[in-house]
């Protein structure tokens, strides 16, 4: 049994993580910084210590990373690092001081695709700030791992969802009207001819990435792992399927982006700018053959578990 403390534990990932470490005999400390509650409950929560940490607040005076590493952990899972400067504040502290240290990354990291499935090794061309800041982070744990044998290991997730989570849509945004949409068997207008492509990842699948890299921390250190479905799907191919999960054979029109981001909110239309431009479509042969990942849900079957819920709060309709 390990002591394990997981930074940013009340999420979407770690509804699903913190449960599959206490089932698994370790002793776990959850650090949020109070706000949230878990997505679902679990029994399993009342065998974990539960601490409210302001991470941004205690960065400033230096003061977070000790007060983890006062906690004695012997792994420690951040959820919630998203600058460069955050990560060595928490890393320089550790170092020497645990044996395990798992980073939530994200496949934004890789930028545009070029090579489909890709692999977690090619060459990182990151745009974007977000993917940018993950991409220099990912750099500097693995720099630290292989100098300096800092026992790093990231995961990097894809569009996660899940029940409680408004899933990336056939659109390629957030905005639950194309769900509702393609649920009244009405005619969805896609941009381009809806052949980009986008790589979800049911929650739980990503906290059985996290276990079974501890599980394998032997081979999982030092690397970078998918989190991802078995396969992307394009636009096209979720509008479909999504529509005949509804009941309703597909309706679909489709024009060039441009075009179809004028009748678009500017959020939404930036959104799938952002989506569209990477297609993200991630291999996951590596974790497969290092951890022996396996993921449970298909794209198509994580998605739906979350419209379901969704329809259940009368959210799409």
């Amino acid at each position: 049994m390990a002591r394990v403390v997981v930074i940013g534990a009340t999420g979407h990932v770690g509804t699903y993580l913190v449960p599959r470490l206490v089932e698994a005999g370790h002793d776990v400390v959850a650090i949020s910084r109070g706000q949230a509650k878990p997505y679902l409950p679990n029994k399993a929560w009342n065998d974990v210590e539960t601490l409210a940490m302001d991470r941004a607040a205690m960065e400033k005076d230096g003061s977070f990373g000790p007060a983890v590493r006062a906690l004695k952990p012997d792994i420690v899972i951040d959820m919630i690092c998203f600058t460069l400067d955050s990560a060595r504040h928490l890393t320089e502290t550790l170092i020497g001081h645990v044996g395990h240290f798992l980073h939530t990354g994200t496949i934004w990291t890789h930028g545009f695709s070029a090579v489909v499935p890709t692999p977690e090794e090619a060459p990182k061309r990151p745009f974007g700030e977000y993917g940018i800041r993950k991409a220099d982070i990912e750099a500097h744990l693995l720099e630290e791992a292989h100098r300096g044998g800092f026992p790093a290991t990231i995961i990097h997730p894809g569009h996660i969802v899940g029940p409680g989570w408004a899933p990336l849509n056939p659109a390629g945004h957030f905005n639950l009207s194309a769900f509702s949409t393609l649920a009244r068997g009405e005619t969805l207008v896609l941009p381009n001819f809806g052949l980009e492509t986008v790589h979800h990842v049911h929650a739980d699948d990503v906290a059985q990435m996290f276990t079974g890299a501890i599980a394998n921390w032997r081979t999982s250190t030092g690397e970078a792992f998918h989190a991802v479905s078995s396969g992307a799907l394009t636009l096209r191919g979720y509008a479909e399927a999504m529509s005949r999960w509804f009941g309703h054979e597909p309706k679909l029109e489709f024009m060039p982006y441009e075009t179809w981001a004028e009748d678009q909110a500017p959020e939404d239309a930036q959104a799938t700018w952002e989506h569209i431009a990477r297609s993200p479509n991630c291999s996951i042969a590596k974790a497969e053959r290092l951890l022996g990942y396996r993921p449970r849900y298909t794209s198509l079957q994580a998605v739906q578990e979350s419209v379901a819920w969704l329809m259940e709060q009368g959210r799409i309709g």
